[in-house]
């Protein structure tokens, strides 16, 4: 021992802002996080008990799938708290245009069918469809005396607000190719399980809204 007093180094403290900042945001994706930032997922997953904590102070919670690489936080179902909470809503609700509700339930009902199929098509575990691909997906709802240039029209509105939504993700464009979007797996946290299973219930609905194409859909993204 020279006499001098040893001083250990802190360990430095994960800063929690530099995720819950991102993450009220929108939403963290793992290959965007991996390309963007290369510590961001990984302190995600290690500090995720930490974060859950954190947010719920906020009224939210986390939810985040290893498996499909996402997170992002919702609004906590209040029902159960004890006492009642008036907190204000961070997380808005949004309600959606018909012709939108229904491109999302299509485009999930094509997602579980192509990870049925083993989801294998030469982009590996991503589904990538056509502009083309989404047409035909709503044609068959609507009447066949629909105006073409007038669908195209509706349909592109549709695809630029699920876009926007983050549900779908445009592919950079190949010279000469038509344009494509990824669908995004966040959306299976969006439409789940029980609700795909009675899509088929639903689409004689949506047949009969269809003829009210500009009727409003309270269905939350």
């Amino acid at each position: 021992m020279n006499g001098e007093q040893q001083h250990e180094t802190p360990a430095a403290t994960p800063d929690l802002s530099s995720l819950v900042i991102p993450l009220l945001k929108g939403v963290i994706y793992r290959d965007e996080a991996c390309a963007g930032n290369a510590g961001l997922w990984s302190a995600l997953i290690d500090l995720q008990a930490r974060v859950r904590d954190y947010v719920a102070v906020l009224g939210l919670e986390l939810v985040l799938d290893e498996a499909e690489g996402y997170a992002f936080l919702r609004a906590r179902n209040r029902e159960g708290d004890e006492p009642p909470t008036k907190l204000p809503r961070l997380v808005a609700r949004r309600p959606l245009s018909f012709p939108v509700s229904l491109l999302l339930a299509l485009l999930r009902k094509k997602l579980a069918e192509f990870d049925a199929g083993g989801g294998q098509d030469g982009e590996g575990v991503r589904l990538v469809l056509s502009r083309d691909d989404i047409v035909e997906l709503i044609r068959v709802f609507l009447p066949e005396a629909s105006n073409e240039v007038r669908l195209m029209d509706r349909v592109d509105t549709s695809i630029n607000k699920v876009v926007e939504l983050g549900f779908l993700r445009r592919m950079k464009p190949t010279a000469g190719q038509p344009a494509t979007f990824e669908v995004r797996r966040i959306l299976k946290a969006f439409v789940d399980a029980q609700w795909l299973a009675d899509f088929d219930a639903r689409l004689a609905g949506y047949r009969e809204q269809l003829q009210e194409p500009d009727q409003e859909s309270e269905r939350d993204a």
